[in-house]
């Protein structure tokens, strides 16, 4: 499918999927329903507006602990100095104007049979459908010697926050010359180009600020999202300063010492660093462990036509925290998701038949300001529950495009972000 139709006709797709046939279920039958969501995210936060608009006699209440919810995607631009650490923050205020209420909390527990969610202020919320959208936690320890303290000194910055801000001001302070180490997991991980395109938002500042410093990438993986891409693009913009070293060329760290900010390879070998950025193994969030949904590997196996639990039934997750066949843990999936459980749960409180479950992502990468790459996939929801490719939806950026091929898409990502976060948080 040639680019330019590829992207309309998955903008047609998408259309329908947002739609998601709203018009038919406008009014809930059970006015006193309640539906609590845990997660101000891409996913979460989506869901709960959504649920409003299209059942508006539904009670919906957002449990988010932070004031203010800042992205992963597009925290890479920050650490590269082309945007503002404001331009990625976004306030709830429009999720009150939509009728949801909002409260400041960490979500604690969870009890099936009671249906009721308990907060870190006490308050104990009932239900009568819980959506978990609480992204991911780190597996402190799974690398040896990386836990919650050595993360003070050798950042994962994979939670926008702190850790962020933590790691532009150790880029900042490195000396010229120096050499930037990433460590970088083994499938599944939240935002599977994120370390990549993090990589050359790190090559950008170095670039303007420390050329003759040097970047390191060890993974645990031989193969990566848009691998081709990348690497085409570190070299065009930043000739030798990236390093990508896979499994087979022995990327796979074992061992972390952050006091020394050294690291230990599979075979061996040490590499010492003069920033660490260490991207550990992760898990869905903890509150989804605590509702018995998470299976042996940590993430949370779900229903692909309503993203309810196979586990546990009445609870719905969406975004990073779920297993969801070959959609990826990004935001504009999360959001896909966050909309399809708005008209499900929607569509069931009203008697009204659930709408097609069809999802689309796209995944934007910035390789340097004017040189931006994507990957993009629409999918269904079969009868068993599993979530397949549509045939011939998944495409890419083409290697060896122009200039000015390349300046649109990286145009294209910044559109993208800006209207998300004006579908979500920002009206």
């Amino acid at each position: 499918m040639k680019t330019t139709n590829r992207r309309a006709w998955l903008g047609r797709t998408l259309l329908g999927t947002a739609a998601l046939a709203a018009p038919a279920i406008v009014r809930a039958r059970n006015a006193s329903a309640r539906v609590v969501v845990v997660g101000g995210g891409f996913g979460g936060a989506t869901a709960a507006r959504y649920l409003r608009q299209w059942a508006p006699q539904v009670q919906v209440t957002l449990i988010e602990p932070a004031t203010h919810f800042y992205t992963c995607p597009f925290s890479n631009h920050y650490l590269a100095g082309l945007r503002t650490w404001d331009s990625i923050g976004h306030s709830f205020d429009g999720l009150r104007r939509a009728g949801v209420r909002v409260v400041h909390a960490h979500a604690e527990d969870v009890h099936h049979t009671a249906r009721t969610l308990t907060l870190s202020s006490g308050q104990v919320l009932p239900w009568d459908r819980l959506v978990l959208s609480p992204g991911i936690d780190l597996r402190w320890n799974a690398l040896e010697g990386y836990d919650e303290a050595a993360a003070l000194r050798a950042p994962h910055a994979w939670k926008a926050g702190p850790q962020t801000l933590l790691l532009r001001q150790q880029m900042e302070a490195m000396p010229d010359g120096g050499t930037f180490i990433m460590v970088i997991p083994d499938n599944p991980f939240r935002c599977p180009p994120g370390p990549y395109e993090r990589a050359a938002m790190v090559a950008h500042y170095f670039r303007q600020h420390k050329p003759r410093s040097k970047i390191l990438l060890l993974d645990a993986k031989q193969n990566f999202s848009k691998k081709a891409l990348f690497l085409q693009g570190w070299k065009a913009l930043y000739g030798d300063m990236i390093e990508w070293h896979g499994s087979a060329q022995d990327g796979q760290v074992i061992r972390v010492d952050a006091r020394t900010l050294e690291v230990e390879t599979v075979f061996g070998e040490r590499h010492t660093a003069a920033v660490l950025n260490v991207i550990p193994p992760q898990k869905a969030g903890f509150i989804a462990d605590r509702a018995g949904v998470t299976d042996h590997s940590g993430w949370v196996p779900v229903n692909g036509q309503n993203f309810e639990s196979t586990q546990v039934p009445r609870i719905h997750v969406v975004g990073d925290a779920c297993l969801a066949g070959p959609m990826p843990k990004s935001g504009f999936a999360a959001n896909n998701q966050g909309k399809l459980v708005a008209a499900s749960i929607a569509a069931d409180l009203s008697g009204h038949v659930r709408p097609a479950a069809l999802y689309a992502n796209t995944c934007y990468s910035l390789i340097g300001p004017d040189y931006g790459i994507s990957v993009a996939g629409v999918y269904a929801a079969q009868d068993d529950g599993r979530i397949m490719d549509l045939p011939h939806s998944v495409d890419i950026s083409p290697l060896d495009a122009d200039a000015a091929f390349r300046a649109a898409e990286a145009r294209y990502g910044a559109s993208w972000y800006a209207a998300i976060s004006a579908d979500i948080w920002d009206r």
